[in-house]
C-alpha cells in the first residue's frame, strides 16, 4: 500500500513568487506579533493543488487508476488560475491557515466551471474505484502558511497591515495553469512530507 493523491503542479516561476509574497508577510507579520505566535510556513517546492486525496492505495490500483482518468482528463480544456487574493480560513480575525488563490469574480465565471467541472469527473472515476466522495467542491487555494498558535495576533496584524484588503497583483503572483493533473505518492518523515510523481496525464484539449 502507498499513501497518495491527485494533484496540480506549479510551475518554477510560479513558486518563485509565492516564496517572495511569503518572504514579504512575514516581515510584516513580524513586525506586529506578539513572541507567542507560531506560524509555520509551507516549502514553496511542496505547494500543490490537490485535486483528490487517495490515502492509502493498493499499488496495483496504480496503472488501472491511470487508465481509467486518462480519457476523461485529456478531453478537459486547459483551465488558467490568476493567483490574485490572500485569504484566511476558516476567517482573518482567527486565522488557522493562509492561502493565496483567485479572486471572488473569478471564481463566479467559466473557468471555476470548467475547473468544478475537472473534479466531478476525477471523482467519479475515483469512486469506481472505491474511493469515497470528498463532498465538498474543489477550491483553488494554495496554502502557504499555518497558525499553529496566535491566531487573534495573527488577525490583528493582517488587519492592521491591510494585506487582506487589496488584492496581490497578478503579476506578482501569476498563473497557476491546469494543464495536467499527477499521481503524488507521499512519504511522511520527520523532516516532513516527501512527494514523488508516479504518473502525470496532460491535458491534450487546448
Amino acid at each position: 500500500m502507498i499513501r497518495a493523491f491527485l494533484a496540480v503542479e506549479l510551475s518554477e516561476d510560479l513558486r518563485a513568487h509565492i516564496a517572495q509574497v511569503q518572504r514579504d508577510l512575514k516581515q510584516r507579520l513580524s513586525r506586529e506579533i506578539s513572541k507567542g505566535v507560531r506560524i509555520s510556513w509551507v516549502q514553496p517546492n511542496s505547494i500543490h493543488l490537490t485535486v483528490k486525496f487517495l490515502g492509502d492505495i493498493d499499488e496495483q490500483h496504480v496503472d488501472p487508476l491511470r487508465e481509467a482518468l486518462s480519457t476523461l482528463i485529456k478531453s478537459h480544456p486547459i483551465i488558467q488560475i490568476p493567483m490574485q487574493r490572500l485569504g484566511a480560513f476558516p476567517h482573518p480575525q482567527q486565522p488557522r491557515v493562509l492561502w493565496v488563490g483567485p479572486s471572488e469574480l473569478w471564481e463566479k465565471g467559466e473557468d471555476a466551471k470548467r475547473l468544478a467541472e475537472l473534479h466531478q469527473a476525477v471523482e467519479g472515476c475515483c469512486q469506481s474505484f472505491g474511493f469515497a466522495p470528498e463532498g465538498r467542491p474543489l477550491s483553488p487555494h494554495l496554502t502557504v502558511a499555518r497558525i499553529k498558535e496566535g491566531g487573534p495576533s495573527v488577525g490583528q496584524a493582517l488587519a492592521k497591515n491591510g494585506v487582506m484588503d487589496r488584492p496581490l497583483s497578478p503579476l506578482l503572483l501569476g498563473l497557476m495553469v491546469v494543464g495536467s493533473v499527477v499521481l503524488m505518492k507521499s512519504e511522511l518523515r520527520p523532516t516532513g512530507a516527501v512527494y514523488t510523481k508516479l504518473w502525470e496525464i496532460v491535458i491534450s484539449n487546448q
